[in-house]
């Protein structure tokens, strides 16, 4: 028969690849044992994705094609649970305790005595230290994901959680009607690790520990950014629930295990006193073992009638407790510190330690933060310190045993240790006022290059096609980029020769992607001014305050040499010598009538001299974007041989970037020509443009667009379906404009 006859239907085909691609996501997940590659997996997905766009009316909520992610919220709904999600009461392993385990063991004799009986079979399993979240499925489909919130009420992710692909969008029948299953969503310990490693070569912030990164990632707006990050889940309780009868905890598992939704694991069971100490002190030791933090294990009681019996306090099972471990804790030798220099230019302190094995994982070097916390825990090269892994993830220096100090050892200093030059390129380091952090502000700073030309030629700064961060890392390695403008001088024949792997496994580059780079290269040559800005990474520069620096220069010369930045900065230092002298100090009191008279002087005459300043500065209608910090930033870059060498190089490739909302403001009068000048606008809803476009034009004519509503915000564009901001403009008695009446405004 014809192929054309043997076709499946559409509908056929689409139910097909998702039971396909559900098989393979449980295969892979849950159980560990993956039958495709990634590549098949991607083909299928790719297919299904391909069947659903060209007929939407197959397209459903619980198709996997939606983990990918959909459009940006503008805020989180608040959701009602169907049965109060209330926490666990903790109870705590008790440090240099003569019974470390006293809380745990009063729990259990609790529980005897309520159900009136010396054996009482109950259940441990980890505690997994993630984000709390509650998933309701109605006749086998996931119907909403919500957050604990105050345990009554929480807020609706359920766009979120449809992007991890551990949990099951739909199961497999038989299923209850109603199924409230609750757990926590994590990172894994690897894919953590290795997604902070990436934000640190990229020059983005890291996250602290993966809890931290869960919170920060559920709570996010926009679900394609969550369906970046590596989450999964694990299912420990039940909630709402219309089904056959769970008499037990180990019931509950089996019927996880069949419908496919991955559930915390070990459980074990302990049917007395001495078994549950036993238990819980095995897995104490076994959870450094598994692929997720912990600290501490869930103790419950096995049987839902005993459960029933034993009820509830107002917030708590009485059922069940958290028994919260302490962080296990080495001493060893710190044999030196060795500071690094990561993306951004920030030299970062590291303890080089004699190896000692650390739960669960031997252990060699520790963070150390920054030089003030080095002083504050007063730590020394030779000391013998203590150790911890904080969230049993991160290595730390707790603190130091100062009794087994060495009589060599003296107070550590960042700069002597350096001897003030930059380890890995050489240039000098700063630390500027207020911050802790030390720097290194060279342009040219090999440990800074991939994550400087990254920044260069990202969407929002020189939209340099096809320059990511593999292209960059293999241009650095391979001495052809030191710096992001050596760029320009890059040709199409060896960017097309560019090996982006390594001698065993070459990948080449290619002229078709060698033609891209060129082409946006050529087009970067022309950007303008506030891209240009913000492309060079300037510290404290974002996209506003780039683009409220272009609205104030003409081009980068100017920028460079700024009346204005010059004229701020100046304010700022009368504005502290005025406070200094004032008469009417509290810190530095007058000593007799003659000085006090000296100092009204002196303070009348800083007063004036800043008043005329301001005035003049008023007049440029200055946002915050080009404050203090702003000024004091961008003037120092300029100023440092890192920022001339810029300068002189533009010169030698012929590029003058220049504004685009640049207004030539008069010494005095207001500026004519930028009716929105100093305004901050928020736009929600749907517009006759795209909200890029919008920003762009708002932007164009002094406005600067935030990107929530507040008590500073000037005017709320609106366009259909303004939702929450809407509602928030309204309390707030913030204007709110129509596209017509922004027209009329710019007329």
């Amino acid at each position: 028969m014809n192929d054309l006859f043997d076709a499946p239907s559409p509908e056929s085909r689409v139910r097909e690849l998702r039971e396909q691609l559900a098989r393979h996501n449980r295969l892979y997940y849950e159980e560990a044992t993956p039958e495709i590659s990634d590549a098949d997996y991607d083909r299928l997905f790719r297919e299904l994705e391909t069947l659903e766009a060209a007929h939407p009316h197959l397209a459903t909520l619980d198709s996997p094609t939606r983990r990918v992610g959909g459009a940006p919220l503008e805020s989180f709904q608040s959701i009602q649970h169907l049965v109060p999600m209330l926490s666990i009461d903790d109870v705590f392993e008790l440090k240099d305790a003569e019974v470390p385990e006293a809380e745990l063991i009063e729990f259990y004799r609790r529980i005897q005595k309520n159900l009136g009986r010396e054996q009482v079979t109950v259940t441990i399993e980890p505690k997994i230290d993630g984000v709390a979240v509650s998933l309701v499925y109605r006749e086998g489909r996931l119907a909403y994901a919500a957050t604990r919130g105050d345990g009554t009420t929480g807020d609706d992710v359920t766009n979120n959680v449809r992007t991890i692909r551990s949990i099951p969008l739909s199961l497999p029948q038989p299923y209850p009607s109603l199924l409230e299953v609750r757990g926590e969503i994590f990172m894994p310990n690897e894919a953590f690790a290795a997604m902070n490693a990436e934000r640190d070569e990229a020059g983005l912030p890291t996250f602290a520990n993966p809890r931290n990164a869960t919170a920060g990632t559920i709570k996010q707006l926009d679900p394609k950014v969550v369906a970046k990050r590596p989450l999964a889940f694990l299912a420990h309780g039940l909630g709402a629930y219309d089904g056959p009868e769970l008499p037990t905890e180990h019931d509950f598992h089996q019927l996880l295990q069949r419908l496919g939704i991955p559930r915390n694991q070990p459980i074990i069971e302990a049917g007395s006193l001495d078994t549950l100490l036993t238990a819980v002190g095995r897995l104490n030791h076994d959870r450094h073992a598994l692929d997720h933090a912990t600290d501490g294990a869930v103790v419950k009681v096995l049987a839902r009638q005993e459960r029933d019996q034993l009820g509830f306090t107002s917030r708590a099972p009485r059922w069940a407790a958290a028994y919260k471990f302490l962080p296990e804790q080495r001493e060893t030798l710190l044999k030196d510190i060795t500071i690094q220099v990561g993306r951004t230019g920030v030299l970062t302190p590291v303890a080089e330690l004699e190896p000692v094995h650390l739960s669960g994982t031997t252990v060699s070097r520790a963070t150390l933060h920054n030089e003030e916390e080095i002083q504050r825990k007063d730590i020394r090269i030779g000391d013998t310190v203590v150790v911890e892994k904080a969230g049993e993830i991160i290595p730390a220096v707790v603190k130091v045993v100062t009794e087994k100090r060495p009589t060599h050892a003296r107070p550590f200093s960042l700069v002597e240790h350096v001897g003030g030059r930059c380890p890995s390129c050489g240039g000098p380091i700063s630390k500027e006022e207020g911050f802790v952090a030390w720097r290194c502000g060279n342009f040219e700073c090999p440990a800074q290059a991939v994550s400087k030309i990254k920044q260069f030629a990202s969407r929002k700064a020189l939209d340099i096609t096809g320059m990511g961060e593999t292209v960059a890392e293999a241009l650095v390695r391979h001495g052809l980029c030191h710096t992001p403008l050596d760029l320009f001088t890059l040709d199409r024949d060896s960017l097309a020769s560019l090996n982006l792997g390594d001698e065993s496994d070459p990948r080449r580059f290619g002229e078709k992607n060698a033609t891209k780079v060129i082409e946006s290269l050529d087009r970067a040559r022309t950007q303008t001014l506030d891209r240009w800005l913000f492309a060079m990474g300037i510290r404290q520069v974002g996209e506003s305050a780039a683009k409220e620096l272009a609205r104030l220069h003409a081009n980068l010369e100017e920028v460079a040499d700024s009346t204005v930045l010059r004229a701020v900065l100046e304010v700022a230092d009368l504005e502290a010598r005025r406070k200094r002298v004032s008469p009417r100090s509290k810190e530095s009191p007058p000593a007799n009538e003659v000085e006090k008279a000296q100092r009204q002087d002196e303070h009348d005459r800083l007063k004036a001299r800043a008043d005329a300043l301001s005035l003049d500065l008023a007049a440029f209608k200055l946002s915050p974007d080009a404050g203090t910090v702003v000024a004091e930033s961008v003037r120092s870059f300029f100023q440092s041989p890192a920022g001339q060498h810029v300068l002189i190089r533009l010169r030698e490739l012929g590029i003058d970037p220049r504004s685009a909302n640049y207004r030539p403001t008069p010494p005095t009068g207001p500026q004519s020509d930028q009716p929105l000048a100093g305004k901050t606008f928020v736009i929600t809803g749907t517009l006759s443009i795209s909200r890029d476009d919008m920003k762009q034009l708002l932007e164009t004519h002094g406005a600067k667009v935030s990107g929530s509503i507040s008590g500073n915000t000037d005017y709320l564009l609106c366009g259909e379906g303004g939702g929450s901001k809407r509602d928030k403009a309204e309390k707030l008695g913030v204007p709110i404009l129509e596209e017509s009446q922004l027209q009329d405004l710019l007329n």
